[in-house]
């Protein structure tokens, strides 16, 4: 018999409420966003104050880190090491900020989070990993 772990509403919230609470300790706005292992969007939390396009860009980041089962921070380490090529990759979004969710090497969704500095984004995005 097969068995799938998914990931619950109730993980990506606890996930969410520790990444907004990084977030909010560091006193930044962000957005995270938290997709299945498809990339479909879950759960979605736009902190007051936070940019409007970090939304779109937030599930663009968690979208890379599952379809490409790697740290979005992977592809971009790529294009600025000369390898522009990723950038026309179907769904990449190069950018730090968005982590696989990995559970008994099983790859459930991602976490992305937009709306700092990028190396502050992953902050906040491993926070949320670690409440899982």
């Amino acid at each position: 018999m097969y068995t799938q772990l998914v990931l619950s509403i109730d993980d990506a919230h606890k996930m969410a409420a520790a990444a907004r609470a990084e977030a909010k300790a560091q006193g930044w706005s962000v957005v995270i966003a938290i997709v299945d292992d498809g990339g479909h969007l879950v759960y979605l939390e736009r902190l007051d104050g936070t940019q409007k396009a970090s939304s779109e860009i937030a599930v663009s980041k968690a979208r890379t880190a599952i379809l490409f089962k790697r740290p979005s921070k992977v592809l971009e380490d790529a294009v600025a090491g000369g390898r522009v090529a990723v950038m026309s990759l179907p769904g990449v979004t190069p950018v730090e900020g968005g982590l696989p969710i990995v559970v008994d090497g099983h790859f459930l969704g991602a976490i992305g989070v937009s709306g700092v500095q990028s190396s502050q984004d992953a902050q906040v995005a491993r926070a949320g990993l670690e409440a899982l």
